[in-house]
């Protein structure tokens, strides 16, 4: 089987990394699970970083913490400071006891931009995806952050990136045009 690209001297078939186009910024991801948080393989972090990466952010790492209001804000609040452009956190937005990551993120926003989560719900919705239309993620702007909540299953994971995509590009690019 032969790979596409060229041979090298050594007889190596040699191919490029494909690069995404142009950088649209650096994003942070905070998955918030319990499970995960206390060893159980992760599958929403490497998800959503696929997902970003492929549509050309670069990602800085993946934080996963406990269904815990003060980890969560932490957690957020870091990246903040941390000065990423965007910052998605997956879990914890349901309507159980443990879901407090839109309590945790309410205190961090400057300015909520509810048509960004109202757009995540009725995606999830039209796709059939409940747990991503009962959601209560917020949205919304800290600092020069955009900091976005989506549901936690895989389905919600990949309906939210898509729906959310196009529109953080817009978000940022009106963040990074400001003179602040």
């Amino acid at each position: 089987m032969t790979l596409p690209g060229s041979l090298s001297s050594a007889g190596y078939t040699v191919t490029g990394m494909e690069q995404p186009g142009e950088l649209v910024g650096r994003a942070l991801v905070v998955v918030v699970d319990d499970r995960t948080a206390h060893g159980e393989e992760d599958h929403s972090g490497p998800l959503v970083t696929e997902l970003l990466s492929e549509s050309g952010f670069l990602v800085d790492g993946v934080v996963v913490v406990s269904a815990d209001e003060v980890e969560i804000r932490n957690a957020l609040n870091t990246a903040v400071i941390g000065g990423v452009d965007l910052v998605i956190s997956v879990g914890g937005t349901g309507v159980s006891p443990r879901d407090v990551t839109p309590e945790a993120t309410v205190e961090l926003l400057d300015r909520e931009l509810l048509g960004i989560a109202e757009a995540l719900r009725a995606s999830g919705l039209s796709a059939g995806i409940v747990d991503a239309g009962v959601s209560r993620g917020l949205a919304g702007i800290s600092g020069s952050t955009l900091v976005v909540n989506i549901a936690g299953s895989r389905a919600a994971v990949r309906d939210g990136m898509a729906t959310l995509n196009p529109l953080a590009v817009q978000v940022i690019g009106q963040l990074s045009s400001l003179d602040i």
